[in-house]
């Protein structure tokens, strides 16, 4: 009855107006603001700030900076395998495995389409049809950048408007298409294994997403937007940072046909953290 009543809920608040009224609250920088709510959150949720380069809460201008922290250099190794694929994010693998019939699953008795999912380009569903996804949760204690799984250059970058619905457990085996309903953005890279594409989904009380390269993407009018990167592309390293949310939300991971696996020991519900190996380029 409990989650029952938490999905009627999403439905019915104003999702983008409560996100953006969240991400006022989460940018201000008043002390008497600020500095109880980012105390309340690091004892609620149990962070560990000793990885942290600032480790003082308190110290962060205001909570947002205090959410997209950075952590110092060794606390995130990366996998030393050059073939292995990263995971881009520290949080819970809600779902991988292989896209069949040109549909990702979701949760029990939910899927939804990748050509919904990167914005309804047929061109781009096609790259990835027949391919890998998986798909990483980050709670509200994760470290909360985004990370490349592979060295690669950016092709496409396409801002997809949508809902804002949470993105945890319940949601995603309640609400249909969760994913690829959702606001977002799908970045496309050029990749030594082919096309790769990183989803980074919005979601409830998300106050904005940001890349490394064109910094907050959050157009004024909610209207798809895509923008090619040809001369101008911005090439990043394996393991670099490409992006950070701020508060929580899902970052989804696809690979072409044949070009990656993923390790047999990893499935749904499992942790994982930046930089970890989730399976390796064929």
């Amino acid at each position: 009855m409990q989650d029952r009543l938490f999905i009627i809920l999403q439905y019915l608040l104003p999702q983008h107006l409560l996100s953006r009224a969240a991400g006022g609250l989460a940018n201000c920088t008043w002390p008497w603001v600020k500095n109880p709510f980012i105390t309340w959150f690091v004892k609620r949720y149990q962070v560990d700030m000793r990885q942290a380069v600032e480790p003082e809460p308190t110290a962060y201008a205001c909570f947002n900076d205090f959410f997209t922290r950075a952590l110092t250099p060794d606390a995130r190794p990366l996998d030393p395998a050059s073939d292995s694929v990263l995971s881009p994010a520290d949080g819970v693998i809600s779902q991988l495995g292989a896209i069949e019939h040109g549909r990702i699953f979701q949760a029990k008795g939910q899927s939804y389409s990748v050509q919904e999912l990167v914005g309804g380009n047929t061109e781009h569903a096609r790259l990835f049809q027949g391919g890998q996804f998986a798909t990483v949760y980050l709670s509200p204690r994760d470290y909360h950048r985004v990370h490349m799984p592979l060295g690669g250059t950016l092709r496409e970058m396409i801002y997809v408007p949508g809902d804002l619905f949470s993105v945890n457990r319940v949601t995603a085996e309640n609400v249909p298409r969760l994913f690829s309903r959702n606001e977002r953005v799908v970045c496309i890279f050029d990749t030594p294994a082919g096309p790769m594409g990183l989803v980074l989904v919005g979601a409830m009380i998300v106050a904005s997403v940001e890349t490394v390269w064109a910094g907050l993407v959050a157009p004024h009018r909610r209207q798809l937007h895509a923008r090619d990167y040809n001369e101008a592309a911005p090439s990043l390293d394996r393991g670099a940072e490409m992006g950070r949310f701020k508060l929580g939300s899902t970052v989804i991971v696809l690979f072409g046909p044949d070009k990656a696996d993923w390790d047999k020991g990893l499935g749904a519900g499992d942790f994982v953290q930046m930089g970890q190996k989730l399976g390796k380029q064929r």
